[in-house]
């Protein structure tokens, strides 16, 4: 609620339509307005823009390729507008932007729940309002996720992993670490693919990604 005891104006980005018209019905049912209920994140921030909400409750995965564009976009209006509370829902813990999203603005009114808390219903309505009022809301299992992340985020590779990883930070291609193992190039490119997956590497071109991965080695 707002502070004069009036329901929050929310924007709702959820790709799913019967998820979206579920929670503007739960929402509308415990006092709150819905003002905009989207499916893809340019809408989202079209919605944001045009509406100037109390809150944005958003899915991470959506429309063009269903990957992350919702986080994406969350983390993104938290860079435009710090003070903008935004209540992120998910399948799954994407810890690429999660981690950014909860250090975004001065980390004050911002939540990220997994969707089998929506099921819950008075918890998650309760997390709306703690992230409405400026407080922070975050799933048990995405704290668990992103502490063993911070603990050292090559402690998921393999061995092989971690000595092509030290080749690629020595600036070394494919080629020169597949002669280097005595291996294919086939096999460098498939443990590349394996590093930059349980890094949990935001999608962007294999260069970038490269680079990142290398970072990743270095702070290690």
């Amino acid at each position: 609620m707002r502070a004069d005891g009036t329901g929050l104006r929310v924007v709702l980005a959820e790709d799913s339509v019967l998820l979206r018209d579920g929670l503007t019905t739960l929402l509308t049912r415990f006092g709150h307005e819905v003002v905009a209920a989207v499916g893809d994140a340019p809408a989202l921030l079209a919605a944001v823009a045009a509406h100037t909400p109390d809150i944005v409750v958003t899915d991470v995965r959506m429309p063009p390729a269903f990957q992350d564009e919702g986080l994406h976009a969350a983390v993104r209006l938290r860079a435009e507008r710090p003070a903008l509370p935004v209540l992120v829902l998910s399948q799954y813990v994407q810890r690429a932007y999660a981690a950014e999203l909860l250090d975004s603005g001065d980390g004050t009114g911002v939540g990220y729940l997994l969707k089998d808390r929506v099921g819950q219903v008075e918890e998650f309505v309760d997390a709306l309002r703690e992230v409405a009022a400026g407080g922070t809301v975050v799933d048990p299992e995405v704290v668990r996720q992103l502490l063993r992340r911070r603990r050292d985020p090559l402690a998921r590779l393999t061995p092989r992993e971690r000595e092509v990883l030290a080749l690629v930070a020595e600036g070394k291609s494919n080629g020169a670490i597949a002669r280097t193992l005595v291996v294919s190039e086939a096999a460098v490119g498939k443990h590349i693919g394996g590093i930059l997956t349980k890094l949990d590497l935001p999608p962007a071109d294999d260069t970038h990604r490269r680079v990142l991965a290398v970072l990743a080695y270095l702070r290690s």
